[in-house]
This record gives structure tokens, sequence and C-alpha cells, in this order.
């Protein structure tokens, strides 16, 4: 790889680094061709970025952009490493949990999970990770709360005024 080629690669992965706010470091080492195949259909389906780089390209990007913001990835940039960029912070952890289930594997490991701001490593935050709740999970659920007290109310409105109206058709008879 020439140093153009390099310097292309590096200026790709900090535009892809900028773009998301969640990314996810994944050893892909042992997974055969038809493996890898099959995690980029999946990520394909689900609107996740998959990027396969040299680790010390990936360093030399983290580092152009905030190296003290990415310090704690650093660690992680060993191996075989493939990028999950994705808006939603759960959905690479669904991809990569559901793949390992179908196929009955334990790669791609989770190496590290960037997420706003946020460094989960290794493989065992990979659980913690799929049940996450998404920023809109999370307006639901406060919309949820919100609009509960309001339907008790109106609920026993209602009831009291049905039993009003008993007690008047009840007292006319």
């Amino acid at each position: 790889m020439t140093k153009d080629q390099k310097n292309e690669v590096i200026e790709l992965l900090k535009e892809k680094f900028s773009q998301y706010n969640n990314f996810y470091v994944t050893n892909t080492e042992s997974l055969t061709v038809a493996q890898i195949s099959d995690l980029r259909r999946a990520c394909f389906d689900k609107q996740v970025e998959m990027k396969v780089a040299k680790n010390t390209l990936i360093r030399k990007a983290l580092e152009s952009l905030d190296a003290e913001k990415y310090s704690d990835v650093y660690e992680s940039l060993n191996n075989v490493t493939a990028l999950l960029f994705s808006e939603n912070p759960k959905e690479p952890a669904l991809i990569l949990s559901s793949f390992r289930k179908a196929g009955n594997v334990q790669k791609p490991e989770l190496k590290a999970a960037f997420i706003n701001g946020d460094v989960f490593s290794g493989d065992a935050s990979l659980k913690a990770l799929t049940q996450i709740k998404t920023k809109n999970e999370l307006i639901g659920d406060v919309i949820g709360l919100l609009q509960s007290p309001a339907k008790r109310v109106l609920a026993a409105l209602l009831h009291h005024h049905e039993k009003q109206a008993e007690g008047t058709t009840a007292a006319a008879e």
C-alpha cells in the first residue's frame, strides 16, 4: 500500500468517525469469506456501515481527530479489525449477537464500542449493549409515563359520569 493510498484510507476513516457518534471495533479473525459476506449483508440490511482497515490507519485517523477522546479505544486495535458505524447505538450489538447465535460461533468478537463518548471494552459488554435504549425508545417511555396519569383521570371522570347517569335513570323509573 502506497503512502497516498494510506492517506486516502485515513481520510475516509476520519470522515466516518466524524459522521457517526457510535462505532464498534470487532475482531473478525478466523471468519470465513462466506461468514464475512453474511455479516456485511446483515449490516447493510440494518443501515450499519462495516469497514475493514489496518489498525495503524484506524489509530492515525482517531488521533488526528481527537487523540484524548478516543484514547480508550487504542488498546483494542489489534488482530483483524472491522469497524461497524451506526446512528443507532444498539443496532450493531444486535447484529453481532444474532450473527453469533445463527451461526453458533464466538466471532465476531466485540473488542470495544464507542457510544456517544463512552467506551465499552470487551466482549462481556455485548449483552449490555443489546439492552440499551435508543433515544426514540426513551422518548416513548417518557411520553407513556406522562400519559398514564391523564388516562387514569379521564377514566375516573368517565366512570363517575356513567354512575351518575345510571343513578338518574334509576331515580326516574
